[in-house]
């Protein structure tokens, strides 16, 4: 019998990849996906915590869609070598702090790594010519297949016919034919090849899957290398700038203050690591102190104050706080909770 073909598709959780893989199994190849994990995915996390996004649906997108092709998904921890993309990324970085060329060359890498591990044919993405500004375009295209050494066994099913044909059209893997020249950011070509495909639900895009694309989750990385002194982070600390309202009030120590009951769940996870401050008297935030291990009566004393402020208790006169320095038993004060007028902007990250 005749060797059965293995391909190995990188699933984001988005509709590219999905259809990627779908067309490509359409063409009677054994497909399996997948997902590189490095602690920065948007899906999964925080719209299970916030209530703002209850309506979304509380999965890894990248299994959904597993599920929907009927594939099996390898999931791959990366996270320890994904941190010199980074903090050193050869290619520099996009609008905020996202190195999205050097991430496809990364991605690209590892996924040659493992088809040659495993005995699999090619690598497919769901990539489109001239949809990102930095690793989709034409003159990147080529640069990523170089750099990471896949070469022609990287296969683009939804843009190949805008590119040099590949090893496994050469070979007859698959039919150039039934492949795809789409290109640009418009989405309409997929949205009909999703309606063909019988596909009715997937994720729908929002400039990317990546919380290194969010300027506001950029700006808050940035303060923790400059206040650390040196761009480097554990996945507690990419984990903690994802959530909760982040206010730095002296240069030695910020404040993380939960905004809701999913939140104040979470960040409960992480009391041990830290001084942390509950309202008593009032329904009101868990807050975490971020910094030195052990902070001053007046550091305590103004964090009590901005906790309580942002307690049920803000407009009361005083409000019981609890506090609880690292390593050692809560004590209470009470105090009167920070007028809003004297929390200064520059205080929010």
């Amino acid at each position: 019998m005749p060797k059965q073909i293995k391909a190995a598709a990188l699933i984001s959780g988005g509709l590219d990849s999905m259809l990627a893989a779908r067309i490509i199994q359409g063409q009677g190849v054994h497909v399996e996906g997948l997902n590189f994990y490095t602690g920065f995915c948007v899906e999964g996390h925080t719209h299970a915590i916030r209530n703002k996004d209850r309506r979304r649906p509380k999965r890894n997108n990248a299994l959904w869609v597993a599920e929907q092709l009927g594939i099996r998904l390898h999931l791959v921890d990366v996270i320890e070598e994904y941190k010199d993309v980074v903090i050193n990324p050869k290619y520099g970085y996009g609008a905020n702090l996202n190195p999205c060329l050097d991430c496809k060359i990364f991605m690209i890498t590892k996924a040659r790594e493992w088809v040659e591990k495993n005995g699999f044919d090619f690598i497919i993405t769901g990539e489109v010519v001239g949809q990102r500004p930095m690793s989709q375009r034409r003159d990147t295209m080529p640069m990523i297949e170089k750099q990471s050494a896949a070469n022609d066994l990287l296969l683009r099913p939804l843009c190949a016919k805008n590119l040099p044909i590949t090893k496994p059209e050469q070979e007859g893997w698959v039919n150039r034919h039934d492949l795809f020249g789409i290109h640009g950011r418009s989405r309409k070509q997929q949205i009909a090849l999703a309606e063909h495909y019988g596909i009715k639900e997937y994720a729908q895009p929002a400039g990317g899957c990546c919380f290194l694309t969010d300027p506001n989750y950029t700006f808050k990385l940035k303060d923790l290398w400059a206040h650390r002194g040196k761009k480097t982070y554990e996945l507690d600390d990419i984990m903690l700038l994802k959530v909760g309202r982040h206010l730095r009030p002296r240069p030695h120590f910020k404040m993380i203050i939960s905004r809701e009951e999913g939140e104040t769940r979470f960040l409960q996870g992480y009391r041990s690591q830290f001084t942390h401050l509950t309202t008593v008297s009032h329904g009101g935030p868990l807050t975490l102190l971020v910094g030195e291990q052990r902070f001053s009566t007046e550091d305590l004393l103004l964090a009590a104050r901005v906790t309580a402020r942002f307690s049920q208790g803000r407009n009361a006169g005083s409000v019981s706080v609890s506090i609880t320095p690292h390593g050692e038993q809560a004590r209470t004060l009470s105090v009167t909770p920070m007028p809003v007028e004297n929390i200064p902007e520059s205080w929010y990250l």
